[in-house]
């Protein structure tokens, strides 16, 4: 059953961490995502293979980058980083969402094996998935979404700069998701310990 539900909430929370940057960039009136059939809540349209296998394996993750086409932006630079910077959110909105059904409803007081005690189990999980996801795409490394939400952020001279890095994105993410201190990965280090803080408010 934990399996079923760790499955389930992966493809979840994915599934609309996607749609999110689609349905952004469609209103930011870019047709692209449109056009490849993005600006829709079917998973088959948002699953990557690898991001799903190493959810699975280790924990972390991503879903299909949305294809959007800057020069259909009124404001390329600042649209970009909104269309990037919106999966996230998403995840982050419904981590919240589903820590206060836990509070309100108070999930805490039934018995385990109760029907209301599973449901608790799977929102637990969907709060922390989502955490894991929201907070995993905001590394600054492409192609995850935090690489042109920073680019958002930065002025327009040194902004090419930084996309100059893009081609070594992947690079820098296998750096950092790999262990090389101790047997550690930064992802460890660094994230790993984000997410517990986060996931301590969220999940009483």
């Amino acid at each position: 059953m934990m399996a079923v539900f760790y499955i389930l909430a992966i493809v979840l929370s994915v599934t609309v961490h996607e749609f999110c940057h689609a349905k952004t960039a469609d209103r930011l009136g870019d047709p692209t995502p449109e056009a490849a059939g993005r600006v829709t809540l079917n998973p088959k349209a948002h699953l990557d293979p690898l991001g799903s296998i190493l959810f699975l394996l280790i924990g972390f993750g991503w879903g299909k980058p949305v294809p959007f086409d800057p020069y259909n932006l009124k404001n390329p630079q600042k649209d970009a980083a909104i269309i990037s910077l919106a999966g996230p959110a998403s995840n982050f909105i419904m981590a919240i969402v589903c820590s206060l059904f836990l509070r309100l409803f108070g999930f805490g007081q039934f018995e385990p094996g109760t029907v209301v005690s599973i449901v608790r189990t799977f929102l637990e999980i969907f709060i922390w998935i989502n955490l894991v996801l929201g907070t995993f795409n905001l590394l600054p490394f492409a192609p995850l979404d935090g690489f042109r939400v920073i680019g958002g952020i930065l002025s327009e001279k040194q902004a090419p700069q930084w996309y100059s890095l893009e081609r070594y994105g992947f690079l820098f993410l296998m750096f950092f998701i790999f262990p090389i201190v101790g047997g550690r990965s930064m992802l460890d280090i660094f994230v790993l310990p984000t997410i517990k803080f986060l996931s301590g408010f969220l999940i009483p």
